[in-house]
């Protein structure tokens, strides 16, 4: 579910611009005209609780959502209906509303997932715009796992030739484990797509001036939708290996087995 059309957060990677999604003025947030009433009446029509995701095509927590709350709204008539919920976003603001979160995680399962493509905020800072720095968005989570509640990273996308070093993936992990992350699910590499690819390779240019990185990326992977890092096999194995030594899931399945324990015969409606 997505409340909001956009973001601003400008980040050269993102998916969401791809052609296919047919989003004009992607830079630009709008809210969904009577968004709420809909997800409501949506939500008093199912016979069953749901298990509801935000953030897939726009960040939930967008910096209007701090004056709207939307979001807010949405997460308590998730409570009230009984469903569970999973949200995706780079933004610290997810801190405001652990009180509601909570509360649904007390009947329900909650994944709380902040993006973190690099713990260096500098190098975000190129990569990621306007999006807050990536030592915020740890420190965001370890407020939510002191809380108690099921958080971790999404480590990705991995960006061939400038976040791959296994310095810089471990560096993430090192960060997640010190903010009490439950997970960190990975990608070691990036889409690129009609629509979005050009506006990544541009951005790649002006970003990292005289670099070559346009002709780099074209002559590793041309028009290929995905571009895995040449050194995922190698930072495959570092990764899962301090994850190993420091407790953190990292394989969906384990994810979302750890994150539904406790409720019972209620997992499978949630995530079948």
């Amino acid at each position: 579910m997505n409340l909001y059309r956009g973001c601003c957060h400008g980040c050269l990677y993102c998916d969401s611009r791809s052609g296919c999604y047919r989003i004009e003025g992607f830079d630009t947030v709008r809210v969904k005209a009577d968004a709420l009433r809909i997800f409501r009446d949506d939500l008093a029509r199912k016979a069953r609780p749901a298990f509801i995701s935000m953030g897939s095509m726009s960040d939930p927590y967008n910096p209007f959502e701090k004056e709207l709350e939307l979001t807010r709204h949405a997460l308590e008539l998730m409570d009230a209906y009984s469903c569970g919920a999973a949200i995706a976003t780079k933004s610290p603001l997810i801190t405001r509303d652990m009180d509601i979160l909570a509360s649904i995680q007390a009947h329900s399962p909650v994944i709380c997932k902040l993006t973190v493509t690099t713990a260096d905020d500098g190098l975000a800072a190129r990569l990621e715009p306007n999006a807050p720095p990536p030592s915020r968005r740890l420190a965001a989570l370890g407020e939510l796992s002191g809380a108690g509640l099921f958080a971790g990273l999404l480590l990705m996308p991995v960006l061939p030739f400038l976040e791959d070093s296994e310095e810089g993936v471990l560096a993430v992990v090192e960060g997640a484990a010190r903010a009490g992350a439950r997970f960190v699910y990975p990608a070691f590499g990036v889409t690129m797509r009609q629509g979005q690819r050009e506006y990544f390779l541009d951005g790649l240019e002006r970003a990292f001036p005289g670099q070559g990185l346009r002709e780099r990326y074209l002559r590793r992977f041309g028009d290929r939708y995905w571009c895995a890092s040449p050194k995922a096999g190698k930072l495959w194995q570092a990764f899962t290996a301090a994850c190993q030594t420091s407790g953190i899931l990292y394989d969906m399945k384990s994810i979302i087995r750890a994150a539904s324990l406790g409720y019972g015969d209620r997992q499978l409606t949630f995530f079948d």
